[in-house]
């Protein structure tokens, strides 16, 4: 079954498409993720999907229904947790959540939500006195209350700390399995990599590609990545002509080589430091990621 269907989706600001006819469709049951930097699009593509924003062109079709026809339908069914949510600083983390529960006909038990996000410690403690991670839990937790079958996360790990991070990732998983539809927004590739079964990467308001995580890294690579800071500037020519090297990146100083041969490469690249061609300062070899694929679309990496 189809929980979303994207069709032709555009949306214009100043002249300018943010959002350039782009479909696509999410699977019930996926965490399915929307990847890209700031201004990729993203944020607006998922606002429009939530009803925030109108459409100037195409069709969106949620759990069935379209969005422009049954908009108060959809709502009781979806969650969604924005980028920022302005949390009422005096209320503590219950009477929240005690709060949003009369938004909906049907409410999931505060102590369900509040165990879920493990906030157990800090029900009786206001929103403002909670950390950052604390606040973005309770915000997911928010988003949850009418038990909703579809789920929006916008960029919901942005300035968390790794182990905030990955308190959220486990959050998302648990969610998944209990039958839930996720959509995750977000510049983290190595979030997206190991939480979501489908990627699209946008930018400048296209998706410029769409699969498994695993099936975009196979179709763009079959190579090591072999990393390192280039202190002299050499010539991409140079680069290229590395034994075993398929192809050659530059992103400023950062240089990454696509390697069949990881040994050769190496040998060729301490040869060349010998000579004087070459000058490299933290040489590290890695698997290809996302980062990768996104790089190879685009010319150049993802950054906050």
């Amino acid at each position: 079954m189809t929980a979303i269907e994207v069709s032709n989706l555009r949306k214009v600001y100043g002249g300018v498409a943010a959002v350039d006819g782009i479909s696509f469709s999410v699977t019930e049951g996926e965490v399915f993720g929307l990847l890209g930097p700031n201004g990729a699009g993203k944020t607006t593509t998922i606002e429009c999907i939530e009803g925030l924003r109108e459409p100037d062109g195409g069709e969106i079709r949620v759990l069935g229904q379209l969005r422009r026809g049954e908009a108060n339908g959809i709502k009781e069914r979806i969650g969604i947790q924005l980028q920022t949510t302005g949390l009422y600083p005096q209320l503590t983390v219950e009477e929240l959540l005690k709060l949003f529960c009369t938004f909906f006909t049907r409410s999931l038990p505060v102590d369900d939500l509040i165990r879920l996000v493990s906030l157990e410690d800090k029900r009786k403690t206001h929103s403002k006195d909670l950390s950052g991670g604390q606040r973005q839990r309770l915000s997911l937790a928010l988003a949850l209350v009418n038990d909703p079958e579809l789920i929006f996360l916008d960029e919901p790990t942005t300035g968390l700390d790794p182990q905030s991070r990955r308190q959220i990732w486990t959050i998302v998983r648990d969610l998944q399995r209990k039958g839930k539809t996720l959509v995750l927004t977000t510049h983290y590739m190595e979030e997206a990599q190991t939480l979501c079964d489908r990627v699209a990467v946008m930018d400048g308001g296209k998706i410029i590609a769409l699969d498994t995580p695993n099936q975009l890294i196979e179709q763009s690579f079959e190579t090591a990545a072999i990393e390192f800071e280039d202190r002299n500037g050499a010539a991409l020519e140079l680069l290229h002509a590395l034994p075993g090297v398929k192809e050659a990146k530059r992103d400023g100083g950062l240089v990454t080589l696509y390697s069949f041969d990881t040994p050769h490469t190496i040998e060729g690249m301490i040869a060349a430091a010998h000579e004087g061609r070459l000058a490299f300062d933290d040489l590290r070899v890695r698997s290809a990621t996302l980062e990768d694929v996104f790089l190879k679309l685009t010319g150049r990496r993802i950054r906050d």
